[in-house]
């Protein structure tokens, strides 16, 4: 199987949407870079000018509910520091100070402090993962602003051709299905893709 697409794997299933924007929380930063939550957030504490504000947040008491409600908290058991996150979401889970999360802009920003081969590799990583997210996005916003038949095919195929770099090698597209709807100078657009293990 391809590192580089188990690795943006793991960073797309730990972004979540938090105030609007894609965000990373610190203890799964700590796990894409094989290091201690607490080393994350002292490379923040120290170097304060290189996390101005939109790089990195303190949760709300709010956020932090919401996400532990919503089961965000999600750990690669592969991980070279599992027992170590699990501790440290078992103990974030019961304390008083909230986790801190990170933009992209942050994460950009924290791979010029953390210096290693592994915090290379995960940053182009994440760098990758949050770039072909952009990229589906546009792509899917722009097939309904469309009233070309050819081109609509053409977005849609490379909409699927992002998904699947997305996701996991072993799982390959066994059909795809579109449908469109027009009611009343409404257009919907459904784009159902089909997935199987190898």
């Amino acid at each position: 199987m391809n590192k580089k697409k188990l690795t943006l794997n793991k960073v797309e299933e730990k972004i979540i949407i938090l105030r609007n924007q894609q965000i990373i929380l610190d203890v799964h930063v700590a796990s894409l870079y094989g290091v201690e939550t607490k080393r994350i957030n002292e490379a923040v504490k120290k170097n304060p000018d290189k996390f101005p504000k939109g790089y990195v947040f303190e949760l709300t008491t709010k956020e932090w509910r919401e996400i532990k409600r919503n089961g965000n908290l999600i750990i690669d058991s592969n991980s070279s520091n599992y027992k170590e996150l699990v501790e440290n979401i078992d103990r974030l889970k019961h304390s008083s100070s909230l986790p801190k999360a990170f933009t992209e802009k942050g994460l950009y920003m924290l791979a010029t402090i953390l210096k290693s081969e592994k915090a290379t590799q995960t940053t182009i990583s994440i760098i990758e993962t949050f770039t072909q997210l952009r990229e589906l996005s546009r792509t899917l916003h722009a097939i309904p602003e469309t009233n070309d038949t050819g081109c609509q095919k053409i977005l849609i195929q490379k909409g699927n051709e992002l998904l699947s770099e997305l996701f996991d090698d072993n799982m390959h597209i066994s059909g795809t299905e579109t449908t469109v709807e027009l009611n009343f100078a409404v257009m919907k657009l459904k784009h159902t893709i089909k997935r199987q293990k190898d």
